[in-house]
């Protein structure tokens, strides 16, 4: 049978350290089948339930696994399943694992392993960091702790279960599996697992998390059942791909032509805000700001405005960057602040619904915001995923038929990179096109 690691995918930043896949948009059970015919060993599926409240993801998680389900029933598939979530910690954790477990199990175990090395996020004796520098900070005292839909006290991840799981799961429940240096010391763990035990797992490099995933992938060919709730370098250690066909630095040749591009800027952690201040400051760009104050009454008015102004810039040979007001705002409750990023989708989807067909490229900093990009505004059921430009930033391409036939879309995660890493970027599409 043939061995496909299924990854369901809470954002669609998921497939930052991989290439060569599908990614799919949506999850009707044809979709499913021809993502499932891909000679590649990976599937990613975009929920994006990261943007939803607690009761629409279950059911956004539901209809995916019970689709799955009545696909794989077909057989000739070994699936192996992935959760994949944010490296800080930020989902709708324990919501999708419970669904995944409700629907695709019974499983023997799932494993925590929200390392994402390209990110500077591993995880030692237990506690998940992000690396800055040569520093290591705990993630609970960064500001994605303090995220008001998914905040949490502690990055210890056996506390992380038990506060998350509101106590149903103690910490002295959760299993830890520390870095081991061969295949059968982690076996001997592993084999053993059964009742959908939850195990953290610490990695620091890749070479960990090859040695583990190999060691996983044997004990399920021996039949054993797991799953996982991760970020991404897992995912990576398990596909054990060669390196990416399309080099970073080459990347460029798959632009539409010499005409402008597209930038659009969602996400409102610090690192965004600082790359695109550097990327303002290209001779080349238009900034163009979505006032988010306005919405979601003239969102109409605000949505035509941006248009307009996006055309006369590509008129002009510059490339347009669209970004949202830099200063997030405060909500009373949960369900308005989640209606609020609704309204803001919504201009992000009807703008790029109305993009030149001569854009050259698309390059959409935020989880968030590339989905409202790649699923809503691009409106593809069927994405190919072609590698990374930059260290944790994906570039997929649109279907030969689209209205904008192979066009390169790079999701660009919020939190990744450096000060100058989203002006790189614009700089390795631009290319040999720009002055």
């Amino acid at each position: 049978m043939v061995q496909k690691i299924i990854v369901i995918d809470d954002d669609p930043t998921g497939n930052q350290t991989v290439h060569s896949c599908p990614l799919l948009t949506r999850w009707t059970p044809e979709v499913i089948r021809e993502g499932l015919d891909d000679a590649s060993s990976l599937l990613f599926i975009l929920s994006n339930t990261r943007s939803l409240d607690a009761s629409a993801a279950a059911a956004v998680m539901q209809e995916i696994c019970r689709n799955l389900k009545k696909v794989l029933a077909d057989g000739g598939v070994t699936p192996l399943f992935v959760s994949r979530s944010d490296s800080t910690l930020r989902g709708h954790y324990p919501v999708e694992t419970d669904v995944i477990a409700e629907t695709l199990g019974p499983f023997d175990a799932h494993f925590l392993i929200p390392a994402f090395f390209e990110g500077g996020r591993v995880t030692i004796d237990g506690v998940h960091y992000l690396r800055e520098n040569d520093t290591l900070l705990r993630t609970d005292q960064t500001e994605f702790a303090r995220d008001s839909v998914f905040g949490y006290s502690t990055s210890y991840l056996p506390d992380y279960v038990e506060e998350k799981t509101n106590g149903r799961l103690k910490s002295n429940q959760v299993a830890r599996i520390s870095i081991r240096s061969t295949v059968e010391e982690y076996l001997e763990l592993l084999m053993p697992l059964e009742g959908n035990r939850c195990v953290a797992v610490d990695s620091r490099s890749y070479e960990d998390l090859r040695v583990f995933a190999r060691a996983l992938l044997t004990a399920v060919a021996d039949g054993k059942r797991f799953f996982l709730r991760s970020a991404a370098s897992i995912i990576s250690a398990l596909a054990a791909l060669p390196p990416q066909p399309i080099p970073p630095d080459e990347m460029w040749r798959l632009r539409r032509g010499d005409a402008s591009g597209l930038v659009v800027v969602g996400s409102h952690v610090q690192k965004t805000t600082e790359q695109l201040e550097a990327l303002l400051g290209e001779p080349n760009v238009v900034g163009l700001e979505l006032d988010v104050n306005l919405l979601p009454k003239e969102t109409t008015r605000v949505v035509r405005a941006l248009s307009k102004e996006v055309s006369n810039a590509c008129a002009k040979g510059k490339t347009p960057v669209v970004f949202t007001s830099r200063r997030e705002r405060g909500f009373p409750s949960t369900a308005e602040r989640l209606a609020f990023g609704q309204a803001v989708s919504d201009s992000f989807i009807h703008l790029i619904r109305e993009i030149p067909s001569s854009t050259a490229f698309l390059i959409s900093k935020g989880g968030i915001t590339s989905n409202d990009v790649l699923s809503g505004g691009l409106e593809v059921d069927i994405y190919r995923v072609v590698g990374q430009i930059i260290p944790g930033c994906t570039l997929v391409t649109t279907p030969a038929g689209h209205r904008l036939a192979e066009l390169p879309v790079v999701v660009f995660p919020g939190n990744v990179g450096g000060p100058d890493s989203l002006r790189d970027v614009y700089r390795l599409l631009t290319k040999n096109a720009e002055g």
